[in-house]
């Protein structure tokens, strides 16, 4: 006999419900991870464009292993500066929550030997030994779930070194930000060819901030009115200025200082 409860049954499709978690062990479901992995990423907008390759910022990679149940900590950061030089070494474990055990690690380094870095505070330096040691970690044991979900398997903090080389697309042009707060519109400014209508057929290979260009950047952030706050949010962005945007900043930087230091609160022309 058929009553109406199992006619219910029988048409009522079933709902596929969405897994909070995954399983490294299971093929099936790192792939499923691959899929969630690749919008999310995508939809935060979590990589870095070198000379034409995807590669995924830090917060891509601890997304990953979120979704895993797998969370780094930072066992240690070494000082190993020299006189001559401020260096840091980081170490990162990867901790399985699900199963109570280490699951892999990562070591990393940073000094302000390297292009970019040289007027970095220590803080910066140390920082960045410890973002890089994340990815690091996570890289060793989910490079292919990044590759699966196609993007390059190096975490983009690894590519530092080669964010100048010249990239077959040119940026998009930034949103504008308000004249209230000139340090972040230094970091933003809008090419006046950017504005022009229509966009070219072929655009011309993007021309990046010289050493000495991000140099003065960073002498500028380093005065004592920029606030911490200002100062990270531009680094994370200094390595991709081109020259003109570099040159813009410069200027809006030292307007944004003089106002600052005079007591004034005028944007920065």
């Amino acid at each position: 006999m058929t009553t109406d409860a199992t006619k219910t049954t029988k048409e009522t499709p079933l709902k596929k419900v969405k897994a909070e978690s995954f399983d490294i062990a299971r093929s099936d479901e790192t792939l499923d991870l691959a899929k969630d992995l690749a919008k999310f990423i995508k939809d935060n907008k979590l990589t870095t464009n070198v000379q034409g390759k995807e590669f995924v910022n830090v917060e891509g990679w601890q997304y990953a292993g979120s979704r895993l149940g797998i969370v780094p900590i930072v066992e240690h950061v070494i000082n190993v500066s020299s006189e001559t030089e401020m260096k840091y070494q980081a170490k990162v474990t990867l901790y399985d929550l699900r199963h109570g055990v280490t699951v892999g690690a990562g070591f990393a380094v940073c000094s302000n030997k390297e292009s970019g870095k040289k007027f970095y505070q220590e803080f910066a330096i140390m920082s960045m030994a410890q973002t890089r040691a994340i990815g690091k970690a996570y890289r060793n044991i989910l490079a292919w779930i990044i590759r699966a979900a196609g993007y390059e398997p190096t975490p983009a903090e690894e590519m530092d070194y080669n964010t100048n080389a010249p990239q077959a697309v040119a940026p998009a042009a930034p949103a504008p930000v308000a004249a209230a707060d000139p340090v972040v519109a230094a970091m933003q400014v809008v090419p006046a060819d950017a504005l022009a209508a229509g966009a070219p057929a072929a655009p011309a290979p993007v021309q990046y901030a010289t050493a000495a260009h991000k140099e003065e950047i960073i002498r500028l952030l380093n005065h004592p009115v920029i606030t911490r706050q200002e100062k990270t949010k531009m680094l994370l962005n200094i390595n991709r200025l081109d020259e003109e945007r570099a040159i813009q900043a410069i200027a809006k930087l030292g307007n944004a200082i003089d106002e600052r230091e005079n007591g004034g609160h005028k944007a920065a022309a």
